[in-house]
Protein backbone atom coordinates (compact mmCIF):
# COMPACT_ATOMS: atom_id res chain seq x y z
CA UNK A 1 0.00 0.00 0.00
CA UNK A 2 3.11 2.34 0.79
CA UNK A 3 4.64 1.70 -2.70
CA UNK A 4 1.35 2.55 -4.62
CA UNK A 5 0.65 5.96 -2.54
CA UNK A 6 4.32 6.82 -3.17
CA UNK A 7 3.96 5.80 -7.21
CA UNK A 8 0.65 8.40 -7.18
CA UNK A 9 2.39 10.91 -5.68
CA UNK A 10 5.45 10.50 -8.02
CA UNK A 11 3.02 10.73 -10.95
CA UNK A 12 1.45 13.52 -9.85
CA UNK A 13 4.52 15.59 -9.05
CA UNK A 14 5.64 15.03 -12.67
CA UNK A 15 2.11 15.77 -13.98
CA UNK A 16 2.65 19.36 -12.08
CA UNK A 17 6.14 19.77 -13.23
CA UNK A 18 7.51 18.47 -9.75
CA UNK A 19 5.06 19.75 -7.40
CA UNK A 20 1.47 19.37 -5.97
CA UNK A 21 -1.03 21.69 -6.98
CA UNK A 22 -4.62 22.35 -6.17
CA UNK A 23 -7.17 24.27 -7.43
CA UNK A 24 -8.54 27.40 -5.95
CA UNK A 25 -11.95 27.80 -4.41
CA UNK A 26 -12.71 30.74 -7.18
CA UNK A 27 -11.94 28.50 -9.78
CA UNK A 28 -15.45 28.72 -10.28
CA UNK A 29 -17.92 31.47 -10.95
CA UNK A 30 -20.18 30.38 -8.50
CA UNK A 31 -17.61 30.10 -5.85
CA UNK A 32 -16.01 33.87 -7.22
CA UNK A 33 -13.97 35.41 -4.62
CA UNK A 34 -14.83 38.71 -3.68
CA UNK A 35 -12.29 41.30 -4.25
CA UNK A 36 -12.06 44.76 -1.87
CA UNK A 37 -11.43 47.92 -2.83
CA UNK A 38 -7.59 49.62 -1.89
CA UNK A 39 -6.82 45.80 -0.70
CA UNK A 40 -3.68 44.05 -2.33
CA UNK A 41 -4.90 40.06 -3.35
CA UNK A 42 -2.44 37.41 -4.05
CA UNK A 43 -4.17 35.37 -6.63
CA UNK A 44 -3.47 32.43 -9.00
CA UNK A 45 -4.85 30.51 -11.59
CA UNK A 46 -2.71 27.48 -11.36
CA UNK A 47 -4.35 23.99 -11.80
CA UNK A 48 -7.50 26.14 -12.69
CA UNK A 49 -9.82 24.28 -15.48
CA UNK A 50 -12.84 25.84 -17.79
CA UNK A 51 -16.45 24.89 -17.28
CA UNK A 52 -17.58 24.58 -21.25
CA UNK A 53 -21.16 24.49 -22.32
CA UNK A 54 -23.68 26.03 -23.85
CA UNK A 55 -24.30 29.22 -21.83
CA UNK A 56 -21.96 28.22 -18.63
CA UNK A 57 -19.42 30.34 -17.32
CA UNK A 58 -16.92 29.99 -19.30
CA UNK A 59 -18.86 29.75 -22.65
CA UNK A 60 -17.85 32.84 -24.26
CA UNK A 61 -15.48 34.73 -26.72
CA UNK A 62 -15.01 38.49 -26.15
CA UNK A 63 -10.99 39.08 -26.59
CA UNK A 64 -9.67 35.90 -25.53
CA UNK A 65 -11.08 32.17 -25.10
CA UNK A 66 -11.03 30.50 -21.50
CA UNK A 67 -8.91 28.35 -21.01
CA UNK A 68 -7.99 27.50 -17.44
CA UNK A 69 -10.23 30.44 -15.36
CA UNK A 70 -10.69 31.76 -12.00
CA UNK A 71 -13.31 34.25 -11.12
CA UNK A 72 -13.39 37.31 -8.97
CA UNK A 73 -16.02 39.71 -8.21
CA UNK A 74 -17.13 42.98 -6.75
CA UNK A 75 -19.64 45.67 -6.05
CA UNK A 76 -19.77 48.73 -6.54
CA UNK A 77 -20.62 51.29 -4.01
CA UNK A 78 -23.73 53.57 -3.58
CA UNK A 79 -22.54 56.20 -6.53
CA UNK A 80 -21.13 53.42 -9.19
CA UNK A 81 -18.66 55.36 -11.80
CA UNK A 82 -15.47 54.64 -12.94
CA UNK A 83 -13.09 51.60 -11.89
CA UNK A 84 -9.50 50.21 -12.43
CA UNK A 85 -8.42 46.81 -11.87
CA UNK A 86 -4.09 46.89 -11.62
CA UNK A 87 -2.19 43.47 -12.15
CA UNK A 88 1.07 43.22 -10.87
CA UNK A 89 4.11 41.04 -9.97
CA UNK A 90 3.17 38.69 -12.42
CA UNK A 91 5.35 35.40 -11.58
CA UNK A 92 4.36 32.36 -14.16
CA UNK A 93 5.14 28.86 -14.28
CA UNK A 94 7.60 27.71 -16.67
CA UNK A 95 7.08 24.41 -17.54
CA UNK A 96 8.42 23.05 -21.45
CA UNK A 97 5.37 24.36 -23.78
CA UNK A 98 3.84 26.59 -21.38
CA UNK A 99 2.43 29.84 -22.63
CA UNK A 100 3.35 32.87 -19.92
CA UNK A 101 0.51 35.37 -20.92
CA UNK A 102 -2.62 36.78 -18.84
CA UNK A 103 -6.00 37.39 -20.12
CA UNK A 104 -8.61 39.27 -18.28
CA UNK A 105 -11.75 41.32 -18.35
CA UNK A 106 -14.59 42.64 -17.02
CA UNK A 107 -17.75 41.21 -17.20
CA UNK A 108 -21.68 42.42 -16.09
CA UNK A 109 -23.77 39.17 -15.78
CA UNK A 110 -27.64 39.54 -16.20
CA UNK A 111 -27.99 36.00 -15.12
CA UNK A 112 -25.30 35.15 -12.30
CA UNK A 113 -22.52 32.26 -14.05
CA UNK A 114 -24.38 32.60 -17.95
CA UNK A 115 -22.43 33.11 -20.27
CA UNK A 116 -25.47 33.83 -22.48
CA UNK A 117 -26.21 37.01 -20.61
CA UNK A 118 -22.51 38.78 -20.17
CA UNK A 119 -21.57 41.68 -20.94
CA UNK A 120 -17.98 42.50 -21.89
CA UNK A 121 -17.09 46.13 -20.13
CA UNK A 122 -13.97 48.48 -21.02
CA UNK A 123 -10.53 47.48 -21.31
CA UNK A 124 -9.88 43.59 -22.55
CA UNK A 125 -6.17 41.85 -22.21
CA UNK A 126 -5.37 39.20 -24.27
CA UNK A 127 -1.45 38.92 -23.90
CA UNK A 128 -0.58 40.79 -20.44
CA UNK A 129 2.93 39.31 -19.71
CA UNK A 130 3.70 41.82 -17.37
CA UNK A 131 1.59 44.53 -15.50
CA UNK A 132 -0.93 45.53 -16.73
CA UNK A 133 -4.92 47.14 -16.12
CA UNK A 134 -8.28 46.58 -16.86
CA UNK A 135 -10.69 49.78 -17.00
CA UNK A 136 -14.31 49.84 -17.32
CA UNK A 137 -15.98 53.27 -16.97
CA UNK A 138 -19.92 54.53 -15.75
CA UNK A 139 -20.17 51.09 -13.70
CA UNK A 140 -24.15 50.67 -11.83
CA UNK A 141 -24.51 52.07 -8.51
CA UNK A 142 -24.97 48.62 -5.77
CA UNK A 143 -24.22 45.91 -8.89
CA UNK A 144 -22.39 42.86 -9.00
CA UNK A 145 -19.11 42.85 -11.02
CA UNK A 146 -16.93 39.53 -12.25
CA UNK A 147 -13.32 39.62 -13.54
CA UNK A 148 -12.46 37.02 -15.31
CA UNK A 149 -8.77 35.63 -15.32
CA UNK A 150 -7.45 32.85 -17.79
CA UNK A 151 -3.68 31.66 -19.03
CA UNK A 152 -3.29 32.32 -22.93
CA UNK A 153 -2.71 29.49 -24.72
CA UNK A 154 -1.50 30.75 -28.00
CA UNK A 155 1.75 31.07 -30.38
CA UNK A 156 3.97 28.67 -31.66
CA UNK A 157 5.45 25.83 -29.69
CA UNK A 158 2.50 26.26 -26.95
CA UNK A 159 1.04 23.50 -25.62
CA UNK A 160 -0.59 24.24 -22.18
CA UNK A 161 -2.11 27.01 -20.93
CA UNK A 162 0.17 29.98 -18.91
CA UNK A 163 -0.57 29.56 -15.57
CA UNK A 164 0.62 32.37 -13.28
CA UNK A 165 0.52 34.14 -9.66
CA UNK A 166 0.17 37.66 -9.73
CA UNK A 167 -1.10 40.78 -6.87
CA UNK A 168 -4.52 42.42 -7.97
CA UNK A 169 -5.43 45.93 -6.83
CA UNK A 170 -9.36 46.75 -7.20
CA UNK A 171 -9.74 50.89 -6.93
CA UNK A 172 -11.67 53.68 -8.35
CA UNK A 173 -14.62 56.24 -7.39
CA UNK A 174 -17.33 53.59 -8.28
CA UNK A 175 -15.51 51.09 -5.64
CA UNK A 176 -13.68 53.38 -3.23
CA UNK A 177 -15.53 53.49 -0.04
CA UNK A 178 -15.24 56.55 2.87
CA UNK A 179 -12.56 55.70 5.36
CA UNK A 180 -14.15 54.26 8.65
CA UNK A 181 -13.85 55.74 12.16
CA UNK A 182 -14.72 54.54 15.83
CA UNK A 183 -14.55 56.43 18.87
CA UNK A 184 -15.43 55.23 22.44
CA UNK A 185 -16.75 58.15 25.25
CA UNK A 186 -17.40 57.13 29.31
CA UNK A 187 -17.61 59.13 31.61
CA UNK A 188 -14.53 59.21 33.53
CA UNK A 189 -14.14 59.35 37.18
CA UNK A 190 -16.78 57.12 38.29
CA UNK A 191 -18.22 56.00 41.90
CA UNK A 192 -17.60 52.65 43.43
CA UNK A 193 -20.76 50.68 42.27
CA UNK A 194 -21.95 53.42 40.24
CA UNK A 195 -24.07 52.03 36.86
CA UNK A 196 -21.62 53.48 33.94
CA UNK A 197 -23.12 53.85 30.20
CA UNK A 198 -19.80 53.47 27.75
CA UNK A 199 -21.04 54.17 24.30
CA UNK A 200 -19.09 53.76 21.29
CA UNK A 201 -19.05 56.06 18.16
CA UNK A 202 -18.96 55.17 14.57
CA UNK A 203 -18.66 56.70 11.23
CA UNK A 204 -18.57 55.86 7.51
CA UNK A 205 -19.65 52.39 9.06
CA UNK A 206 -22.43 51.01 7.82
CA UNK A 207 -23.46 47.28 8.97
CA UNK A 208 -21.64 48.01 12.05
CA UNK A 209 -22.98 45.48 14.45
CA UNK A 210 -22.37 43.50 16.51
CA UNK A 211 -20.29 45.18 19.38
CA UNK A 212 -18.32 43.16 21.05
CA UNK A 213 -16.88 44.12 24.37
CA UNK A 214 -14.08 43.34 26.59
CA UNK A 215 -13.19 44.21 29.92
CA UNK A 216 -9.35 43.89 30.12
CA UNK A 217 -9.30 41.76 27.16
CA UNK A 218 -11.95 39.58 28.25
CA UNK A 219 -15.32 39.43 26.54
CA UNK A 220 -17.99 40.22 28.60
CA UNK A 221 -21.07 41.47 25.99
CA UNK A 222 -22.43 41.16 22.77
CA UNK A 223 -24.83 43.64 22.21
CA UNK A 224 -26.00 45.07 18.82
CA UNK A 225 -26.86 48.32 20.88
CA UNK A 226 -23.63 51.21 20.57
CA UNK A 227 -23.79 51.22 24.83
CA UNK A 228 -22.53 49.25 27.43
CA UNK A 229 -23.74 49.41 30.98
CA UNK A 230 -22.00 47.85 34.09
CA UNK A 231 -21.81 48.44 37.70
CA UNK A 232 -18.81 46.52 37.97
CA UNK A 233 -15.88 48.60 37.10
CA UNK A 234 -12.55 49.07 39.35
CA UNK A 235 -9.75 51.53 39.48
CA UNK A 236 -6.97 51.10 36.34
CA UNK A 237 -10.50 49.18 34.04
CA UNK A 238 -9.91 49.30 30.36
CA UNK A 239 -12.73 49.07 28.18
CA UNK A 240 -12.17 47.54 24.45
CA UNK A 241 -14.99 47.02 21.84
CA UNK A 242 -14.99 45.35 18.44
CA UNK A 243 -17.02 46.09 15.53
CA UNK A 244 -16.66 45.42 11.80
CA UNK A 245 -17.57 47.81 9.37
CA UNK A 246 -19.38 47.11 5.55
CA UNK A 247 -21.16 43.48 5.11
CA UNK A 248 -19.19 42.86 1.80
CA UNK A 249 -15.27 42.86 2.71
CA UNK A 250 -15.84 43.95 6.20
CA UNK A 251 -13.28 46.27 7.53
CA UNK A 252 -12.71 45.63 11.63
CA UNK A 253 -12.46 47.97 13.97
CA UNK A 254 -11.39 48.32 17.58
CA UNK A 255 -11.22 51.12 20.16
CA UNK A 256 -10.15 51.18 23.72
CA UNK A 257 -10.78 54.02 26.62
CA UNK A 258 -8.46 54.91 28.83
CA UNK A 259 -7.90 53.44 31.85
CA UNK A 260 -10.49 54.46 34.18
CA UNK A 261 -10.34 56.24 37.46
CA UNK A 262 -13.00 55.11 39.75
CA UNK A 263 -13.46 56.59 42.88
CA UNK A 264 -13.63 54.56 46.22
CA UNK A 265 -13.09 55.58 49.68
CA UNK A 266 -13.84 53.79 53.11
CA UNK A 267 -17.17 54.58 54.90
CA UNK A 268 -18.37 52.69 57.82
CA UNK A 269 -21.09 53.53 60.12
CA UNK A 270 -20.13 52.14 63.33
CA UNK A 271 -21.28 49.00 65.00
CA UNK A 272 -24.94 48.62 65.71
CA UNK A 273 -25.75 48.96 69.50
CA UNK A 274 -28.10 48.27 72.17
CA UNK A 275 -29.30 50.35 74.78
CA UNK A 276 -32.07 50.70 77.43
CA UNK A 277 -34.66 53.72 76.94
CA UNK A 278 -32.72 57.39 78.64
CA UNK A 279 -29.62 56.01 77.51
CA UNK A 280 -27.09 58.42 76.01
CA UNK A 281 -24.78 56.47 73.65
CA UNK A 282 -21.79 57.56 71.08
CA UNK A 283 -21.93 56.96 67.20
CA UNK A 284 -18.32 55.96 65.71
CA UNK A 285 -17.90 56.24 62.23
CA UNK A 286 -15.45 56.07 59.82
CA UNK A 287 -13.77 57.64 56.78
CA UNK A 288 -11.78 59.50 54.66
CA UNK A 289 -13.60 61.66 53.16
CA UNK A 290 -13.85 65.54 52.79
CA UNK A 291 -17.39 66.17 54.02
CA UNK A 292 -19.98 64.10 55.94
CA UNK A 293 -23.20 64.27 58.65
CA UNK A 294 -25.57 62.19 60.26
CA UNK A 295 -29.37 61.51 59.56
CA UNK A 296 -32.16 62.11 60.86
CA UNK A 297 -30.15 64.80 62.82
CA UNK A 298 -33.00 65.38 65.30
CA UNK A 299 -30.86 64.13 68.67
CA UNK A 300 -27.75 63.76 67.56
CA UNK A 301 -25.02 66.47 69.27
CA UNK A 302 -23.65 67.22 66.20
CA UNK A 303 -24.66 66.11 62.98
CA UNK A 304 -21.12 66.58 60.50
CA UNK A 305 -18.52 65.13 63.39
CA UNK A 306 -17.71 61.02 63.16
CA UNK A 307 -18.78 60.67 66.65
CA UNK A 308 -21.19 62.54 67.99
CA UNK A 309 -23.79 61.60 70.64
CA UNK A 310 -27.77 60.20 70.64
CA UNK A 311 -30.48 59.99 73.05
CA UNK A 312 -32.67 57.96 70.98
CA UNK A 313 -36.13 57.16 72.63
CA UNK A 314 -36.72 54.15 70.48
CA UNK A 315 -35.17 52.04 68.05
CA UNK A 316 -33.19 54.47 65.17
CA UNK A 317 -31.69 53.64 61.98
CA UNK A 318 -28.82 56.64 61.76
CA UNK A 319 -27.26 57.10 58.54
CA UNK A 320 -23.61 58.25 57.46
CA UNK A 321 -23.30 59.98 54.27
CA UNK A 322 -19.72 61.05 53.40
CA UNK A 323 -18.96 63.00 49.87
CA UNK A 324 -15.64 62.90 48.36
CA UNK A 325 -14.65 63.98 44.75
CA UNK A 326 -17.93 64.21 43.58
CA UNK A 327 -18.96 60.70 45.24
CA UNK A 328 -21.09 60.15 47.71
CA UNK A 329 -21.53 57.04 49.46
CA UNK A 330 -23.67 56.05 53.04
CA UNK A 331 -23.53 53.28 55.54
CA UNK A 332 -25.94 52.94 58.84
CA UNK A 333 -26.00 51.96 61.64
CA UNK A 334 -28.65 50.28 64.03
CA UNK A 335 -29.16 52.02 67.71
CA UNK A 336 -31.77 49.58 68.97
CA UNK A 337 -33.61 51.07 72.64
CA UNK A 338 -34.13 48.03 74.21
CA UNK A 339 -37.53 47.07 76.40
CA UNK A 340 -39.30 49.94 73.75
CA UNK A 341 -42.12 49.09 71.59
CA UNK A 342 -41.67 50.31 68.17
CA UNK A 343 -44.50 49.98 65.20
CA UNK A 344 -43.91 49.89 61.87
CA UNK A 345 -46.33 52.25 59.95
CA UNK A 346 -45.99 50.00 56.43
CA UNK A 347 -44.96 46.51 55.63
CA UNK A 348 -45.63 44.41 52.50
CA UNK A 349 -46.34 40.62 52.75
CA UNK A 350 -45.27 39.96 49.15
CA UNK A 351 -43.80 36.67 49.90
CA UNK A 352 -40.26 38.43 48.56
CA UNK A 353 -38.66 37.45 52.34
CA UNK A 354 -38.42 41.79 53.26
CA UNK A 355 -40.76 43.62 55.73
CA UNK A 356 -43.52 40.31 55.07
CA UNK A 357 -44.62 40.82 58.40
CA UNK A 358 -45.93 43.81 60.82
CA UNK A 359 -43.53 42.81 63.65
CA UNK A 360 -43.91 44.74 66.72
CA UNK A 361 -40.26 45.17 68.28
CA UNK A 362 -40.08 44.86 72.07
CA UNK A 363 -43.92 43.56 72.45
CA UNK A 364 -42.16 40.04 74.00
CA UNK A 365 -41.78 42.22 77.09
CA UNK A 366 -45.62 42.12 77.21
CA UNK A 367 -46.71 38.35 76.92
CA UNK A 368 -50.41 38.97 77.63
CA UNK A 369 -50.74 41.20 75.02
CA UNK A 370 -53.87 41.69 72.69
CA UNK A 371 -53.67 42.85 69.39
CA UNK A 372 -56.81 43.78 67.30
CA UNK A 373 -56.48 45.19 63.56
CA UNK A 374 -59.24 47.19 62.15
CA UNK A 375 -60.35 48.36 57.99
CA UNK A 376 -61.38 51.69 57.82
CA UNK A 377 -65.13 50.88 58.21
CA UNK A 378 -63.94 49.70 62.07
CA UNK A 379 -64.41 46.50 61.57
CA UNK A 380 -62.00 43.45 63.27
CA UNK A 381 -60.22 41.81 60.41
CA UNK A 382 -57.47 40.32 62.47
CA UNK A 383 -56.78 39.52 66.63
CA UNK A 384 -54.77 37.78 68.65
CA UNK A 385 -53.78 37.16 72.69
CA UNK A 386 -50.54 36.82 73.30
CA UNK A 387 -47.34 37.66 72.33
CA UNK A 388 -46.51 34.71 70.35
CA UNK A 389 -49.21 35.57 68.17
CA UNK A 390 -49.28 39.24 68.11
CA UNK A 391 -45.66 39.62 67.91
CA UNK A 392 -45.81 39.08 63.90
CA UNK A 393 -48.95 39.69 61.59
CA UNK A 394 -48.51 38.38 57.94
CA UNK A 395 -51.54 40.46 56.17
CA UNK A 396 -54.32 37.61 56.41
CA UNK A 397 -57.35 38.55 57.50
CA UNK A 398 -60.37 36.54 59.13
CA UNK A 399 -61.49 35.46 55.31
CA UNK A 400 -57.62 35.13 53.89
CA UNK A 401 -55.51 37.57 52.86
CA UNK A 402 -56.17 41.30 52.61
CA UNK A 403 -56.03 44.32 50.36
CA UNK A 404 -53.91 47.41 49.92
CA UNK A 405 -54.57 49.35 52.54
CA UNK A 406 -54.72 51.98 55.37
CA UNK A 407 -55.50 49.45 58.27
CA UNK A 408 -55.38 50.67 62.04
CA UNK A 409 -54.30 49.05 64.93
CA UNK A 410 -55.01 48.71 68.61
CA UNK A 411 -52.32 47.15 71.04
CA UNK A 412 -53.84 46.36 74.73
CA UNK A 413 -50.47 45.39 76.89
CA UNK A 414 -52.09 44.36 79.53
CA UNK A 415 -49.53 45.70 81.79
CA UNK A 416 -49.80 47.24 85.36
CA UNK A 417 -51.01 50.37 83.64
CA UNK A 418 -53.35 48.70 81.83
CA UNK A 419 -51.89 50.43 78.69
CA UNK A 420 -53.41 50.86 74.86
CA UNK A 421 -51.70 51.93 72.08
CA UNK A 422 -52.93 52.85 68.79
CA UNK A 423 -51.97 53.93 65.31
CA UNK A 424 -52.07 53.17 61.48
CA UNK A 425 -50.16 50.53 59.28
CA UNK A 426 -49.81 50.88 55.73
CA UNK A 427 -50.53 47.29 53.94
CA UNK A 428 -48.45 46.89 50.32
CA UNK A 429 -48.56 43.77 47.58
Amino acid sequence: MIQVKTGVIFLLMLFFGGKISAQESYNACNSALEICPQTTFTLNNIGANKTLCASCEDDFTFCFTSNNSIWLTFTTNEFGGNVQVDFSNLVFETNPGQDAELQATILEAAIPCNAASYTQLGTCVSTGAGPFTLNAAGLLPNTVYYIVVSGDNTGAGITSAAECTFDLILSGAGVNRAAPGISVASSSPICRNQVTDISVYVVNCPDSIPFRWYLNGNLVAVTNDNFYLTSELENGDVITVETNCYTICPIPMTVSTNPITVVDFPIDAGPDQFINEGDIVQLDAQTTADTFYWSPSFGVSNDTILNPFVQPDQTTIYTFTATSNGCTFTDNVTITVENQLFFPNTFSPNGDGENDTWEVLGIENYPDCQLKIFNRWGQIVFEATGYSKAKAWNGEGKLGPLNESVYYYEMYLRDANKSMLKGSITLIR
